[in-house]
């Protein structure tokens, strides 16, 4: 659906020609950390999971 991509561009990007979405970092600074956690929030699939470690 792409919300992901248009909330968080640091983190994701969505291929305009298939749709895609595609995980930038799947270990991002800190300060995406919150955007990530809402991203999972948002994301109507409930494609994306945080793992904290």
């Amino acid at each position: 659906m792409g919300r992901c991509a248009a909330t968080e561009p640091d983190l994701f990007d969505q291929d305009p020609a298939t749709g895609t979405v595609v995980l930038l970092d799947a270990t991002p600074a800190s300060a995406l950390h919150a955007s990530a956690r809402l991203c999972a929030e948002l994301c109507p699939c409930g494609a994306i999971t945080v793992t904290e470690s």
